[in-house]
Order: C-alpha cells, then sequence, then structure tokens
C-alpha cells in the first residue's frame, strides 16, 4: 500500500514536472526590421525568417500550417526555413508568439544604386497626377533601406517599414521602381515587394565588399586599409556620424538665424562682406544673403534665383516665402502681392550644400525680380555672411569607401530570397570609366554570392544623355563609362536598358522616370521572366568596310530599324587611319543594316555611334527602343 502511494507521489511530481516545462513560455527574440506588416516573401523559394536571442533557448515559427523549429546558438543566433510556397497570401507569420499580418507571397527585388534610382516619385517626375490617381495597388509594397554605412559586416538596417502602394506612399517610392514594379504586377498578376538599397551620388566600390576588392589594384590601398584598421575605422564612422548628426541639426534650424533678426529690413548688415553674384560663387558653410530692390508696382511679380546648390530658405520682407530642398528644381515662381512693398524690398536667402560645403546662389542671365514682365536684374552686390550661425562640422563621405555602404545596406538582407536586382548607377565612376567593367562585374558576383541563390537576374540602366551636346567627342568619359556598362553583359543573367534618349542636358537627374522603369521592365521578361521578346533596342553584331563606305549589321531590330526624325540615319561618327573623327551620314540599306559614310573620311579605320555625353541619334528598332552606343574597329 505504502510502495502504491509512493509511486503515484512520484508520478504526479514527474507529470508536473513537465506541465510546467511544457508550458513554459517561448523566449522573446529579435528579428531584423524587415520583418514587418505587409512584407512581401520571395515565390517559389524557401521562406527564410532569422533573428537572435539567448543561446540554447528554443525558437518556434508558425506560418500557413506549417510549424518549424529550431535551437539558437552560442553566437545567438536562429533561423528558420519554410517550404516554398506560390503567389499567395495575406498569411500571418508567428515566431514565439511575435505575430507579423498582412503578408504576401510574391516577387522581390531589390532598387539599388545612386541618385536617379532613389530619386522619388513626388520630387517633380513627369506624370505625377496620372500615377497618384492610380495607385491604388495594395499588393505593390515598398520597404526603404535608410542611408548607413559600416566597417563591419551588419545583420540589421537602421530602420525601414513596408509601405502598400497608395496615393500617399507612391510619393516617397523609388521612380524607377515605382513604374516597374507596377507594371510587374500588372503583367504577372502576382504580389511585388520592392526593397529599395540606394544612396545618391555613391560609387560601385561602397556597394562592393572591401574583401572582394583587395586584389584589384585601383581599389587595393583603400580596402586593405578598410579591412586591416577595422577597429580605427569602426570608431572613426561612430565619430562621422556623430558630426553629421549636428550638421544636420544645423542645417534644419533656420531659427538660428532668424531669431538674430537678420531678415528683417532694419537689421544691420554694416558689417557683413560685399560679395558679386553669380561670379564670387561659391561659399561655404550656413550662407546667409542679403540684397534690396525697388518695386513700383506689387502685382505679377515673380522671382528667379538661376542656381541653387542645394538648399535654401527664402525670405522677402521679414517673411519665409519658400524653403528649396535638395532635388527641387530652381524655376521662377510667383511672389504674393501681400508680401511685397512699393518702393524698397529686402530679399534674403539662407544657404547650405551638404554634398561637399559649397553653397551657390544665381547664374547670370537667370537671376532677377520680374515685375509686370520687366526684369529686375539682382545680378552684382549682395551682403553675404557666414558666422551668423555655428561653422558646419566636417562630415567625410566615408560611405564611399570600399565595403562600407555593402557592410550596412547589403549584408543585412543578403540571406532574404529575392527574384533579382534592378540597379542604376554609374555617374559617380565616369571619372574611373576604364575599371568600371570589372568593378561592376566584381559587385554583382560578389551579391550572388553572398546571397547564395545562384546567377539571379542583375538588371541595369546605362546612363541617360546628360550635358551640353558636342557633334564629335571621342573623348566622352559618360561614352566610355557606359561601353563599360554594356560589356558587362557579359556576365550570365544580366540585362541592360538603354536610356540614352531620356535624359536633360541641364539635369543630371532627369524627370522621365516611366520609360526607364519601363524599358527595365521589357529586359525582365525576357531575363527574369524566359519571355520570348525583344528586350533591347539594336546592338550592333558586325561591321564590315564596302570601299568608303562602312555597313553596320544590328541584332534585336524586330521587324526592322528605323529612324525617329528625318531620313537619314544620325548619331554615328568615323575615324581614319590619322584617328581623327568626324560625323557621318547613315542610311538604313535592309531591315537590320545601316550604310556609313563620311566624304572626310576616305578610308575608315573605326565606327562609333552615339559616342558622347549627349549625342544626337535618331535610330530605333520597331518597338521604339533606342540603339545601343558602341564602337568598333573596321576590318577589311
Amino acid at each position: 500500500m505504502r510502495n502504491s502511494i509512493f509511486k503515484a507521489t512520484l508520478f504526479g511530481l514527474a507529470f508536473l514536472v513537465f506541465s510546467c516545462q511544457s508550458n513554459e513560455p517561448l523566449t522573446e527574440v529579435f528579428m531584423p526590421k524587415f520583418f514587418a506588416d505587409h512584407m512581401v516573401f520571395q515565390r517559389n523559394q524557401p521562406i527564410r525568417v532569422w533573428g537572435d536571442g539567448t543561446p540554447g533557448k528554443n525558437v518556434v515559427g508558425k506560418f500557413n500550417n506549417q510549424e518549424k523549429e529550431t535551437e539558437i546558438d552560442e553566437n545567438g543566433y536562429w533561423t528558420l526555413e519554410f517550404d516554398p510556397m506560390p503567389a499567395s497570401g495575406p498569411f500571418v507569420l508567428d515566431v514565439n508568439g511575435k505575430k507579423i499580418r498582412g503578408i504576401q507571397i510574391g516577387d522581390v527585388w531589390v532598387a539599388g544604386g545612386q541618385s536617379n534610382m532613389e530619386w522619388v516619385m513626388s520630387a517633380q517626375v513627369e506624370g505625377l497626377p496620372e500615377e497618384i490617381a492610380d495607385s491604388g495597388y495594395p499588393l505593390i509594397r515598398f520597404f526603404k533601406i535608410p542611408h548607413d554605412y559600416d566597417a563591419k559586416e551588419k545583420t540589421d538596417v537602421r530602420g525601414g517599414e513596408w509601405r502598400m502602394a497608395n496615393a500617399d506612399n507612391i510619393l516617397n517610392f523609388s521612380a524607377v521602381a515605382w513604374f516597374f514594379a507596377k507594371k510587374n504586377h500588372l503583367e504577372k498578376g502576382v504580389p511585388i515587394g520592392i526593397i529599395e538599397s540606394n544612396w545618391g551620388g555613391t560609387p560601385a566600390e561602397g556597394w562592393t565588399s572591401a574583401t572582394k576588392l583587395i586584389d584589384f589594384p585601383p581599389y587595393q590601398a583603400k580596402a586593405k586599409d578598410v579591412l586591416d584598421r577595422k577597429d580605427y575605422w569602426i570608431q572613426e564612422i561612430i565619430d562621422n556620424k556623430v558630426r553629421e548628426l549636428k550638421r544636420n541639426e544645423l542645417v534644419a534650424a533656420p531659427q538660428n538665424g532668424e531669431i538674430k533678426g537678420v531678415v528683417n529690413i532694419d537689421f544691420d548688415d554694416a558689417d557683413w562682406q560685399r560679395v558679386n553674384l553669380p561670379a564670387d560663387n561659391p561659399f561655404s558653410d550656413i550662407a546667409w544673403f542679403r540684397k534690396k530692390f525697388n518695386l513700383t508696382d506689387t502685382e505679377n511679380v515673380s522671382l528667379n534665383l538661376g542656381d541653387i546648390q542645394q538648399m535654401a530658405y527664402i525670405y522677402l520682407n521679414g517673411g519665409r516665402l519658400l524653403f528649396k530642398d535638395y532635388g527641387d528644381a530652381v524655376k521662377e515662381f510667383p511672389i504674393p502681392s501681400t508680401m511685397l512693398n512699393k518702393g524698397e524690398n529686402l530679399l534674403v536667402v539662407r544657404i547650405i550644400n551638404t554634398w561637399n560645403n559649397a553653397p551657390v546662389l544665381g547664374k547670370s542671365g537667370e537671376f532677377f525680380v520680374k515685375s509686370s514682365g520687366k526684369k529686375i536684374s539682382l545680378e552684382g552686390e549682395w551682403k553675404y555672411n557666414n558666422r551668423i550661425e555655428e561653422e558646419i562640422p566636417k562630415v567625410e563621405w566615408y560611405n564611399w569607401q570600399p565595403g562600407m555602404m555593402y557592410n550596412a545596406m547589403i549584408a543585412p538582407i543578403v540571406k532574404y530570397p529575392i527574384k533579382g536586382v534592378i540597379w542604376y548607377q554609374g555617374e559617380s565612376n565616369t571619372g574611373d570609366h576604364q575599371y568600371y567593367k570589372q568593378l561592376f562585374s566584381t559587385m554583382i558576383q560578389n551579391w550572388r554570392e553572398a546571397w547564395g541563390i545562384g546567377d539571379f537576374p542583375f538588371l541595369f540602366v546605362q546612363l541617360a544623355n546628360f550635358m551640353k551636346r558636342e557633334e564629335v567627342q571621342p573623348d566622352s568619359d559618360w561614352a566610355f563609362l557606359r561601353e563599360a556598362q554594356t560589356q558587362t553583359l557579359d556576365l550570365p543573367n544580366t540585362g541592360m536598358a538603354v536610356t540614352i534618349d531620356v535624359g536633360n542636358a541641364n539635369d543630371i537627374h532627369p524627370r522621365n522616370k516611366k520609360d526607364v522603369g519601363h524599358r527595365l521592365w521589357q529586359v525582365a521578361r525576357k531575363v527574369a521572366y524566359g519571355e520570348d521578346v525583344i528586350h533591347s533596342g539594336p546592338s550592333v553584331a558586325s561591321v564590315e568596310k564596302k570601299g568608303e563606305k562602312v555597313l553596320v549589321t544590328f541584332n534585336n531590330v524586330g521587324e526592322g530599324l528605323q529612324v525617329s526624325s528625318g531620313t537619314e540615319v544620325t548619331g554615328f561618327i568615323l575615324a581614319g587611319e590619322d584617328g581623327q573623327f568626324e560625323i557621318a551620314k547613315g542610311k538604313i540599306v535592309g531591315t537590320n543594316q545601316v550604310e556609313v559614310y563620311s566624304s572626310k573620311v576616305k578610308n575608315p579605320v573605326e565606327v562609333r555611334f552615339a559616342w558622347a555625353d549627349n549625342p544626337e541619334f535618331n535610330l530605333y528598332n520597331s518597338l521604339s527602343l533606342p540603339a545601343v552606343p558602341f564602337r568598333k574597329k573596321i576590318n577589311d
């Protein structure tokens, strides 16, 4: 009897211990910030979830009737993988009780590069009103990774949230990525996730791991320094970011000058420096400018400051007229009559240039007040002072160093399965164009290796036309960079959208992003989705000398070559044995051939097409895609 009671007691204690263990609450775990409501997982690939927590503790994940379990390793990391799924949703992910809702399964693209990829819809993109009116696509979601850089690979990004496409949210979407994503969604009918990892003005080496540049001579010394002095760089980056925070605080505080009365007419500026604008540009730090002008009529008055680099607060007679942000165009704009006086008026401008600390105000011929159609020039003497406010701390562009942006903005996402990458960059590497093919190819291979999902599609934009048009410009850095981009197509599963006809001579940020996004999508149809489509404009197949003429044969012509204007083909130049290039005439002589000749070149040895910063040309295929710029030696 006593033994029975003893056994029963042991059984009860064991059951109690087991019950307590099985009901023990799961430990709190942490996941990167892109694991959040409304996220998009890549279809038909393992659904991977990861994070950190207390070593030795269990992690239990539940997703679409699947349950996976793992233990947090000794370093505090864990990973779960759910089975691949087709496009579908919405779903809820539960990891140790932490729920992420509204998840869709579709195609995920990384949108990388510099400012032309980062350029948001609200920054005067062409067709914005129409896009706002047709923006309600909740299955298109964007996640913007904030700017960041570091000397070591990070496991999480600084911030961000998934935003569904609607009239408010698209204003802050990458314009190129929006037009691409919308086409993708409408044609494939699946949810689309865009992870934006881009930063204006950045070179490709900053997006490439320093370990991959250690044997590449042009970047070897910097890459080696970043790797060998990691402790120094970790601390220096922290210090630089503190200086940046201080600078940004000063930039966004015009009240520091306003409270001193510098915007008021009766402010004493007798000790301010006299400068001649626009001739004396540029200046430094937080630059304040004052100038008085007279009006006889306060109706129908407008202002044109010609050039402002890059941010400015503009005041009139003591009141703030407007704020010009980075990316905003400088144009003629009306002045409310209520802010003006008959007689004397005071214009005050506060300018900061965080790009290079060299503020610029004014442009010759475009620097005036206009009253009833008559221009009152603002050129000439102004008062200037850059010590009204605290001196701006010096902030270095360390994000340009090898690997710095890769560590902070790419490394955290490489475990996240994706469909592919769309990329728009190169402007910041034109000065070193001779290295770009190897650099860009190295970067692509670096990303593919890090993701570990094979040669995923990598689609990129060739540089648009920009700067003053020159008829013959054989030494164009931009043309050489475009050639390097074309050569990168040697890598498998790559594709290039040509935009040589949608740029702007006066603006490195052309506002036509729709054609760029749509051309990228045309490339994606071929490279990423395997459709049998013409995805490129005419590309040179061969050149052959025919006496004094050159016969150029093209691929990707569709139903045939065509010109967008006139009858002759423009855009070709020829060089003879003396190496001097001359403008050449072209004539379409077949479905895919152009005959090129110049009366000044009797024995042509080289032909080039669209070879300039901003070339004039008119050759397209039947899909209205522009011919790809090229240069080729001519064989007899």
